[in-house]
């Protein structure tokens, strides 16, 4: 007699199932075994190359550690660089611009030297590594990205000592002018800029004097202060500089002309000494940083010649050459601290009503030849407007872009690239 018994349909159901998740769990333990062996593998391969890389990676991290708490780009992106090299000075453009505008330097009086002497951004060297334009005394210093800005760090020392490589060891000529830009994001007693001047005294013997350009901090103190000279006077930044010190970049500037010392910080001339007592040569920056509070500057520039004195004369050259109209990164935005040239173009078109000027936009040969033609014309359009802005009718005014096709230095060098990046007024 046969059964008449079977499986229900939800009871075979339920052993299929049970059937694929046996088989499924089986399949699952064998690919996590493979698994587990493949990363095991890849881990031993991993360190091989972690240990090549290691002392690298540890300095750029702990060179930049402060720097990436405040939304720094990563020590890997350099990609900007060829275009900055037809600025002279990069962008502050990045988490923590500096606040001051061109309205803000309407006073300003500081114009660069006409002819650079030594010049570097950073943009031409590694993250990580220590720039190839300069020298190391003692300490340690690296090249690593700072609130939008590639940057000198000086990480450890006291102090540490850096000094552009140059030809000769006395190479600056009176009067000349210093540049550079500094960041700070702390308000610790570290991090400060010094400017060292390497001078002859009255005695005839090489001597040194040291130029601090102390940070303001929470405490509201900040200075200008010098030590080393034959006099020696320090004086406070002002309230509203300070409060506004930390996580910006500012810009500093010192020029010696007749014995006569004045130092500025953004828009404000803060110290002038009247009689230095000695004749500098050269110049080197020092101070006391760590990783956590490094020394850091860029954007640093050496000039011969400043506060050219034609303001109230009657002008007869045919044109005037300038270095101190710099611009943002591969644009036509014109930063501040150019306020001091064009307001010495300014008071020279107001002494002289029947004066008319072409200005005149020039880059060095770094990018596209057709990109750089465009860029100087959009530059002098922009200078063109400025003085518009201030007073100058614009009958007086007209522009032209030559880009890279008139260079007046050897494009080989990051002095020459400098000297070719200019703004001329030539008269018609």
């Amino acid at each position: 007699m046969k059964s008449s018994f079977s499986f229900p349909k939800s009871m075979v159901l339920v052993i299929a199932l049970l059937f694929v998740c046996q088989y499924s769990q089986a399949q699952f333990l064998k690919r996590l075994k493979e698994k587990v062996a493949q990363t095991a593998a890849d881990h031993v391969t991993n360190d091989a190359g972690n240990a090549t890389d290691k002392a690298i990676d540890k300095t750029e991290s702990s060179a930049g550690r402060a720097a990436k708490r405040n939304g720094n780009s990563s020590s890997s992106d350099n990609s900007s660089s060829n275009a900055s090299s037809n600025n002279g000075a990069s962008s502050g453009s990045g988490n923590s611009a500096a606040p001051q505008s061109i309205a803000a330097y309407n006073n300003y009086d500081f114009v660069p030297g006409d002819t650079v002497l030594f010049a570097d951004d950073f943009t031409e060297d590694q993250n990580g590594e220590f720039p190839s334009h300069w020298n190391l005394t003692s300490g340690q210093a690296v090249v690593n990205t700072v609130s939008g800005k590639i940057a000198f760090l000086l990480t450890d020392g006291n102090y540490c000592k850096v000094a552009p490589r140059m030809k000769t060891k006395s190479y600056l000529n009176e009067p000349f002018t210093i540049e550079f830009d500094t960041y700070c994001s702390n308000n610790s007693s570290q991090g400060s800029p010094i400017i060292y001047l390497q001078y002859i005294n009255k005695d005839g013997n090489a001597d040194e004097g040291a130029i601090y350009f102390n940070k303001g901090d929470n405490e509201g103190r900040g200075d200008v202060s010098m030590s080393g000279f034959p006099n020696n006077l320090n004086s406070n930044l002002p309230t509203k500089l300070i409060n506004s010190y930390q996580n910006h970049w500012h810009h500093c500037a010192i020029i010696y002309k007749d014995n006569q010392l004045k130092c500025y910080v953004d828009q404000y001339r803060i110290l002038v000494e009247p009689n230095l007592g000695g004749v500098p040569y050269s110049f080197y920056f020092a101070g006391i940083g760590d990783q956590d509070n490094p020394i850091v500057i860029t954007n640093i520039r050496a000039a011969a010649g400043g506060n050219m004195n034609m303001v109230g004369k009657k002008f007869t050259e045919s044109k005037i050459v300038t270095h101190g109209i710099t611009f943002d990164i591969d644009k036509s935005d014109i930063k501040p601290e150019s306020m001091g040239t064009l307001n010495m173009i300014v008071g020279v078109l107001k002494s002289n009503p029947d004066l008319k000027f072409e200005i005149d936009g020039h880059t060095d040969n770094t990018g596209p030849a057709a990109h750089n033609l465009t860029l100087s014309q959009q530059r002098a359009e922009a200078v063109k407007t400025q003085l518009i802005k201030m007073g100058i009718d614009a009958s007086r005014l007209t522009t032209k872009g030559f880009g890279d096709t008139k260079p007046i230095s050897d494009n080989s060098s990051l002095e020459g690239k400098a000297n070719n990046r200019r703004v001329e007024f030539v008269r018609m």
